[in-house]
């Protein structure tokens, strides 16, 4: 194969790469029963006037399954991280203790889970809908290449082996899909 379509084939596994890391990036602010640091993950802190990700301003510490720790660096942030995680939506209640910030995480509901699996599906579908746009655009160039003189047979080749890596890539979302939605389906 030329060294145009080697070329176009590396770049759409690196962008299938990217879009699965992202899916597992996005899969990990999805709670499934358990506390864990990436939870707290989106929340931005008011810190001198800008939004600064909590992780920054504050150690997230797990004592127990059930309970997430935040101690601020500093004391005065203890106001501002506690309506950061309100404003967040994430259906947690922070208590401040003059210390440091604990958050008891509530039992997920049967109908909590189902909306929750729901959610790790539209993120597993738009992840696909990245895969299949990498290859539309790896297709897109290899229909280029073969206007401009490329053999037939070499971009069919091309094409085929640009399906196959597609169909890979779906499939490891598939599973990643089948971990999430069966850890949070885990009572």
């Amino acid at each position: 194969m030329t060294e145009e379509i080697n070329f176009i084939i590396a770049s759409t596994k690196e962008s299938m790469e990217g879009t699965i890391a992202h899916l597992e990036k996005e899969l990990l602010n999805i709670r499934a029963g358990k506390a864990t640091p990436q939870m707290l993950g989106g929340v931005f802190v008011d810190y001198y006037g800008s939004p600064t990700p909590l992780s920054q301003v504050a150690n997230i510490n797990v004592p127990d399954a059930r309970t997430l720790a935040v101690t601020p660096w500093e004391k005065s942030m203890l106001q501002p991280i506690e309506k950061a995680i309100m404003i967040a939506n994430l259906g947690l209640n922070p208590m401040n203790n003059g210390e440091n910030i604990i958050i008891n995480i509530p039992a997920l509901t049967e109908e909590r889970r189902r909306d929750l699996a729901k959610q790790s599906k539209t993120e597993a579908e738009d992840a696909k809908i990245g895969i299949r746009n990498a290859r539309k655009d790896a297709n897109t160039d290899i229909k280029k290449l073969e206007k401009d003189g490329t053999s037939e047979d070499i971009c069919k080749v091309a094409e085929e082996s640009i399906q196959k890596i597609t169909d890979s890539y779906i499939k490891r979302i598939d599973e990643i899909f089948a971990v999430k939605e069966a850890e949070i389906m885990k009572v």
